[in-house]
């Protein structure tokens, strides 16, 4: 059989495939294709679950042709399917790093090579190499948005600031232009960039598929309204735990609850009792997005709640495919989708006030408190010593167990204030890698602050870390991004949380929380406020005492962990979905508020009012206005002096 024969019947049959394959090998040893062939027959044998053999042959490849390159990368994968890390970084630093003549070919498969070793070594937390192999391929090649992406988030992930480093061949418009909606609420507190950004990720990121049938008639045999609630995060994670409660509560007589399951495979008492207490759970894993279309179909759901947005292992694509009448951003994702099939977002009147819901793409409907919680959450008993968790005896512990991809200098320059004029305080933050924390603590020396007073807490299970928050006086919020789940977990220990509320939404839900705690007078509106109302409060360890005797006094019923309160309001809310007419989002003129602000320096937005948040939009539309006049149709956001638009609404 010729080689174009072989090519032809090989993607008939897999098994029939590869012993082709080996017939044509063991009869063509001198054939000038062999490479070619061998290189196919591994790409088989992996299709059919034979790793180890095509790992085998696709190293017999590479010494065949070190130069030919497909093999180096599909090597390196199989090895780390296998579990081989090392190996696989190994196998695609090797060709990265070999010479070899610079063709547009081999400028791909390099710049491939390097971004994968980057994402291998970011998932083992090695951030700075990570790093250098996304900057080595973004030398090679610059146009990667995903690989700027991840490049953004590990210099976050790291307190590596300032974030947005530019260069000749990455000039900081495109770094800017290319930011992952999640890196941007952690960056910068303008919503309208958020919308803009994110109307951008949904349309390049994720794409447009061809619109399908609509969904078909409901079963005959269907007598109740189905949700079906879509996470990568239905597990001991953040999202499970808060959402376990929430299924639970469910009226069962009224809906019918699905739950559907994208996330890595994990046996644990969440998951467990999610499965337990849903109408039905459905693992999308290893299913396409049209096979997970079609079971979505075929189940009849009337509301499908996406409880990812932009965070890892989102199925965003089934929601783009319609596979339901409605479709829901809720929860998971602390913004707007910006996309034509997200038709309603969740949240109440603190995250989004009715005059900010120009900043969200979504129709907005609100509950009593935007963030669920689990009322059964397992807290370990015994709390361990100050002198267990590297905490002083003595002194005031601020603390703020947020991530470090939250942590900005100018939170962190307010922080070292706090602890500057509280004296024998102490800032207990979660902990990084040994390269963030050690950022950090020469950040606080440079700021006149000693490196001791920060104390970094290993990550622990969650009912231990939830029992050190009772060594806590007093949670400082970070900002633009503050805490969420984080802050509800503080709360329901005992501990106040200070908060500084902003304009994205990311920047309001922790006010959120702590007045549906029934702690208003923490939210504080101005940088300075947050600044001197944490000092008094470290100065005054009584006033911080009644505060924790009030969230104790409290907790049982107040707002935010009424979860059935929350949940009646939630079907409610699910109920006026089905009665109304479905919204078209308001995907309007998007692309001129993104392109106007790539240039704007992030980080100035969270100095500005809101009237000089809006003068800098009018400014800046009024001057793309004089250049390029803008259509007095079109339904821009704010009125300019130079023209007279209707306000998008």
């Amino acid at each position: 059989m010729d080689l174009p024969d072989l090519l032809r019947h090989a993607t008939e049959q897999p098994a029939q495939a590869i012993a082709l394959y080996k017939t044509w090998i063991a009869r063509n040893a001198g054939h000038p294709a062999l490479h070619a062939v061998m290189f196919n027959l591994g790409v088989a044998l992996a299709d059919t679950g034979d790793l180890a053999g095509a790992a085998i042959v696709l190293r017999d490849t590479i010494r065949l042709a070190p130069g030919f390159a497909p093999p180096h990368i599909n090597l390196g994968g199989i090895l780390e399917r296998l579990g081989q890390r090392d190996q696989a970084i190994a196998v695609w630093a090797d060709y990265a790093n070999a010479p070899a003549p610079l063709t547009g070919e081999t400028i791909a498969f390099k710049t491939q090579a390097l971004k994968q070793m980057g994402r291998v070594l970011e998932s083992a937390n090695l951030d700075a190499m990570a790093e250098e192999a996304l900057r080595r391929s973004l030398d090679l090649n610059p146009d990667q948005p995903d690989a700027i992406q991840h490049l953004i988030a590990l210099r976050q992930r790291q307190c590596a600031w300032p974030v947005l480093t530019h260069s000749d061949r990455l000039p900081r418009r495109a770094l800017t232009a290319a930011i992952s909606p999640l890196s941007a609420a952690c960056l910068t507190d303008d919503p309208m960039f958020h919308l803009a950004n994110a109307a951008q990720y949904c349309r390049h990121g994720i794409g447009l598929p061809p619109t399908p049938p609509p969904p078909p008639p409901r079963p005959a045999a269907k007598t109740s309204p189905r949700i079906g609630y879509v996470s990568s995060d239905l597990r001991e994670h953040a999202v499970g735990f808060a959402m376990t409660d929430v299924i639970e509560t469910h009226d069962k007589t009224a809906f019918d609850i699905f739950a559907y399951d994208c996330g890595i495979a994990t046996d644990d008492p969440t998951r467990a009792r999610i499965k337990a207490a849903a109408t039905s759970w459905t693992d999308l894993n290893g299913l396409t997005d049209q096979q997970a279309y079609d079971r979505v179909r075929q189940d009849g759901i009337d509301i499908l709640v996406d409880l990812n947005g932009y965070t890892k292992d989102a199925r965003t694509k089934l929601f783009a495919m319609r596979p339901a009448p409605i479709a829901v951003n809720w929860f998971g994702f602390p913004g707007t989708m910006g996309s034509p099939y997200h038709h309603y977002l969740i949240a109440d009147d603190q995250v989004i006030p009715s005059s900010h819901e120009k900043y969200y793409s979504e129709k907005i409907l609100r509950l009593p408190c935007y963030q669920p919680n689990d009322r059964k959450r397992l807290v370990a008993t015994e709390t361990p010593t100050r002198a267990e968790a590297g905490l002083p005896e003595t002194g005031f512990v601020f603390c703020s167990l947020n991530g470090m991809q939250k942590i900005t200098p100018p939170a962190f320059q307010r922080w070292m204030l706090i602890l500057r004029h509280v004296p024998g305080s102490v800032l207990w933050l979660l902990s990084g890698t040994p390269d963030a924390n050690e950022r950090l603590r020469q950040a606080a020396s440079t700021l006149g602050i000693d490196p001791t007073r920060l104390i970094f807490a290993d990550k622990r299970a969650n009912p231990a870390h939830l029992a050190r928050y009772r060594l806590a006086d007093l949670f400082l919020d970070t900002f633009p991004y503050g805490a969420h789940t984080t802050a509800s977990d503080a709360l329901w220990m005992g501990v106040p949380v200070l908060t500084l509320r902003g304009r994205g939404f990311a920047a309001r839900v922790c006010a959120s929380l702590v007045r549906a705690a029934d702690l208003p007078e923490l939210i504080c509106d101005t940088p300075n406020d947050y600044v001197v109302r944490a000092i008094a409060l470290g100065n005054d360890p009584a006033r911080t005492a009644s505060l924790r005797a009030r969230l104790r006094a409290n907790r049982d019923t107040c707002t935010l962990f009424d979860t059935p309160r929350l949940v009646h309001a939630l079907e409610g809310r699910y109920r006026e979905m089905l009665a109304g007419i479905v919204p078209v989002p308001d995907l309007s003129n998007l692309g001129t508020y993104r392109d106007i602000m790539l240039d704007h320096a992030f980080g100035t937005a969270e100095q500005l009012d809101d009237a000089a948040y809006g003068a800098l939009y009018e400014a800046k539309l009024s001057a793309l206005h004089a250049s390029f006049p803008i259509p007095p149709d079109n339904r821009l956001w704010l009125t300019a002096p130079a023209y007279s638009h209707a306000a998008r609404a």
